[in-house]
């Protein structure tokens, strides 16, 4: 109880000193997670979070308020020498290979997107929005990043430290904004200043907010409040137009505590548009409940299908980017899969199918392994870290299977819950015109869906995995969880 109800620098510190463990690792749920919003996330040391999913309000529902834990021995290899090998080669080559992440961090494509029109802006409405541009990594490390930090042991580095005084005082303990969090709570906002942005990932930080689904409903609820579904006397006097940085940093603090409209707002853009009604919920950008990460599909379609089938709902981490498809170069985490010929971002042919189903095991299997998406392995060596780490004699064919037994299992998973086909459905805003992309139709993901199932041995009118793929996978007591199904 000593614990309960503070934010998560206070609550670190007591634990550590508690403990009379100054190096104790600490992961906590925030004031967030123990009012079960919806979208709570886990922050590990103040700045690492477990940003989706709401696993913070599960943490909150158990009272648990954080585990802390001390290491003290070394991880055995069974290869130390191929280990260090491939280390020694990250350490190399990650520069070439990765341009400006180690120097700059994530945000790098802020900048294109809005310069093309791409960039998800005004509740994903827009795609531009003037001054922007100071939200891409140049211009935060221009006016608030202060170093670069990584994750343990990493050899890139691509993590932000920021710090103000003037005109919000900024933590750096909490570390810094990162492209999702200024797309979010910046451009998705209609927010293009920079120094508030940075105080909204302080506070989201501090209080355990998932920053992609807190910015995606703050700003459907200012669309809500533009089209007049919300009013003044539903948001106790507050100015929800978009572009208004003080009132997203006012709604940061009632979302935390589940206060006046942060208690509606907590609860996600779905349920908070079931509950306005009015036609709020042709304004919500989620998928299965989950808000949209700022890579927007119409640019690239597969990404598109990637969010309406993932079992978590929107989520970028274990996606493709299809536009990378578009060039010889970019089909290189593909092509010794069997993906050899470049096609377009916007469509959805079986080809595109195909080469979004290998690319997404990849990621799936990156989440496995607890491999970073963005360190330059190829797949082969991946493969080989495997096998020096853990001595296991595994293929590229034997992984890409584990890969794919998560994602089916996941699937069951969700059939079991009462999950069908309607919900692997895209939000309406993604029919809708945007600059240099095109509308999803409903019509094409209509008939990427069949395609998709099939090819993962799924019934292609129902989406639930067959159960001779749950043989062929190795999970064939899985049949029995679907007998009611």
């Amino acid at each position: 109880t000593h614990l309960w109800g503070l934010e998560n620098k206070p609550a670190h510190t007591a634990i550590r000193e508690e403990l009379g463990e100054k190096r104790a690792r600490v992961a906590l749920c925030g004031p967030a997670g123990e009012k079960l919003v919806r979208y709570a996330n886990i922050v590990a040391d103040l700045k690492h979070a477990a940003g989706r999913t709401g696993l913070g309000a599960v943490m909150g529902s158990k009272k648990l308020k954080a585990i802390a834990v001390r290491g003290t021995g070394k991880v055995p290899l069974a290869d130390p020498a191929r280990v260090g090998a491939l280390a020694r080669w990250m350490r190399d080559n990650h520069r070439d290979l990765m341009g400006k992440l180690a120097e700059l961090g994530t945000g790098i494509s802020m900048i294109p997107y809005n310069q093309d029109g791409a960039l998800p802006v005004h509740n994903f409405r827009d795609g531009h929005l003037d001054g922007a541009d100071i939200l891409g990594c140049e211009g935060l490390a221009e006016t608030v990043v202060v170093r670069m930090e990584s994750c343990y042991a990493c050899a890139v580095g691509c993590k932000k430290v920021a710090s103000l005084e003037e005109p919000y005082p900024v933590d750096p303990a909490y570390g810094g904004p990162e492209y999702e969090t200024v797309a979010s709570l910046g451009a998705n906002c209609g927010v293009a200043n920079v120094y508030a942005v940075t105080k909204a990932s302080e506070r989201c930080n501090a209080l355990g907010l998932d920053t992609i689904s807190v910015g995606g409903t703050i700003a459907f609820a200012m669309e809500c409040f533009e089209k007049g579904l919300l009013t003044p006397q539903d948001t106790g006097g507050l100015d929800l137009r978009f572009g208004n940085a003080e009132v997203v940093l006012q709604l940061l603090e009632l979302i935390a505590a589940r206060q006046g409209i942060g208690d509606l707002l907590a609860e996600g853009t779905k349920r908070a548009a079931e509950r306005i009604g009015g036609g709020a919920e042709r304004l919500a950008v989620h998928v299965k409940g989950q808000e949209m990460p700022y890579h927007d599909p119409r640019i690239q379609h597969g990404l598109g299908l990637g969010y309406a089938v993932s079992y978590t709902g929107a989520d970028h981490m274990h996606n493709v980017f299809d536009r990378n498809y578009e060039h010889e170069a970019g089909l290189d985490s593909v092509r010794n899969l069997g993906v050899l010929e470049p096609m377009p971002a916007t469509w959805l042919g079986p080809e595109k199918v195909r080469a979004c189903i290998y690319g997404s095991l990849r990621r799936h299997l990156d989440n496995c392994l607890v491999l970073c998406n963005f360190v330059p392995y190829r797949n082969d060596q991946v493969v080989e870290a495997v096998r020096a780490v853990t001595g296991w004699d595994t293929t590229t064919w034997e992984l890409w299977k584990a890969a794919e037994r998560v994602v089916t299992m996941a699937r069951v998973f969700n059939v079991r819950q009462g999950f069908t086909p309607a919900d692997d459905r895209l939000p309406p805003r993604m029919a809708e015109p945007l600059g240099p992309g095109a509308p999803i139709e409903p019509a094409a993901l209509e008939a990427a869906l069949p395609l998709y199932y099939e090819m993962m041995g799924w019934d292609p009118a129902t989406g639930v995995p067959r159960p001779a793929k749950l043989y062929e996978l190795g999970i064939g007591w899985v049949t029995s969880l679907l007998e009611d199904v």
